[in-house]
């Protein structure tokens, strides 16, 4: 029998190599999953490129992470804000790399690697520095049809984090709102997805034409008190 639902959040979490690239989950503030993000800091996984669309916000969640030297690199769209304190000092001081990815290339590269593309050409960023490398060498361009494309290669993940609202023990997902956010891409670009969930239903209690997420993506589901919740969001 098929049953996907975890024990808790350290059985969901077992066996995070060192140097893991790990998609985390969430937009700003919305949907990050919390719990999954502090059960990856108990875990003790350390030297992460970590994917993500920002770089924490206070000193919870994914700042949390950073906050505890877990993360080699990031790799996101928007690093700084109001309140990453935590990223900006690490930055700063040398302590943490940094890839910046335009949002939508963000979601198209995770997307690419779950699909099995091995790349895609792309307009933006043509012309300035998020047409060149990590290692600031330039990246491929092509012309195509009158304008220069640049081509972007898939991020491929060993681990996914991601917050959901109900899941069933196949592994099947549903979201709230804005929380849905990266979830759904992220699920398909890595070899293990972990999800949270605040409600667990019985198999076929979910209308089939509203599943977000279907369980063939999704490894464990671990579900999450909604009062016990902190931070995330929706």
């Amino acid at each position: 029998m098929i049953n996907k639902i975890a024990k808790s959040i350290h059985h969901a979490l077992e066996g995070v190599l060192d140097g893991s690239t790990v998609l985390v989950g969430g937009f700003g503030t919305a949907g990050i999953p919390a719990e999954l993000i502090d059960g990856l800091i108990a875990q003790g996984a350390k030297e992460l490129t970590v994917v993500n669309n920002n770089a924490g916000n206070g000193d919870h969640g994914m700042a949390a992470l950073l906050k505890a030297g877990r993360v080699k690199k990031m790799i996101c769209s928007f690093p700084r804000q109001a309140d990453s304190y935590v990223f900006d000092e690490l930055y700063r001081s040398q302590k943490i790399e940094l890839e910046l990815v335009p949002q939508g290339n963000l979601a198209e590269r995770i997307r690419a690697a779950g699909a099995g593309i091995g790349g895609f050409f792309c307009q933006t960023g043509y012309g300035t520095d998020l047409a060149k490398k990590p290692n600031g060498e330039p990246k491929e361009t092509r012309l195509i049809q009158g304008k220069y494309y640049v081509y972007e290669e898939p991020i491929y993940a060993d681990l996914a984090l991601i917050k959901a609202e109900t899941g069933d023990r196949w592994g099947n997902l549903t979201y709230r709102k804005a929380a849905r956010n990266f979830g759904p891409v992220m699920a398909m670009g890595a070899k293990k997805t972990v999800a949270s969930v605040h409600e667990v239903v019985e198999l076929g209690d979910l209308d089939p034409e509203n599943i977000v997420t279907p369980g063939i993506f999704v490894h464990q589901v671990v579900l999450i008190d909604r009062v016990a919740t902190k931070g995330g969001g929706f």
